[in-house]
């Protein structure tokens, strides 16, 4: 499972011109999730995700996390994090998990992150969304559950 995490100061998805999910202080994921992914990689991800401390504390240190600041969720499938353009110029994306299970695992991800307390809003699984945010910072971080960066 691949995560873009970033610090937001608002955030929105809109699909066919109606906004489907909005948040304001909080952090937007791209997730993508790989044919190999189980439940333990939600796991690792949400809790990394709620618990990354990339929120400035009261000295302007990355000293807090999400939930420490009551932060919101945006969740927005994005199955282009597997796109290999290593040959060619056209991405292959035979690494992303086919719609069932990729749905299963995005749907998983945002109920855990419910069953925290946390404020989430989602995007539409499967379709054409436009994504408006305003990078607070800008703070992005990478993060992969197998851990290879």
């Amino acid at each position: 499972m691949r995560a873009v995490v970033q610090r937001v100061s608002s955030s929105k998805v809109t699909v066919e011109n109606n906004v489907i999910g909005q948040i304001n202080k909080g952090l937007l994921v791209l997730l993508g999730v790989t044919h190999e992914d189980t439940s333990k990689d939600v796991d690792y991800m949400i809790d990394k995700i709620l618990n990354l401390r990339i929120f400035e504390d009261e000295n302007d240190k990355m000293n807090l996390s999400l939930k420490d600041v009551g932060g919101e969720l945006l969740v927005v499938s994005q199955f282009t994090l597997y796109g290999d353009c290593r040959k060619g110029k056209r991405p292959s994306f035979s690494n992303a998990a086919r719609p069932d299970l990729a749905t299963k695992l995005y749907e998983e991800f945002i109920q855990k992150a419910k069953e925290q307390d946390v404020v989430v809003g989602t995007g539409q699984f499967g379709a054409h969304m436009m994504v408006d945010l305003t990078n607070d910072g800008p703070v992005t971080m990478l993060l992969e559950s197998n851990k290879s960066f």
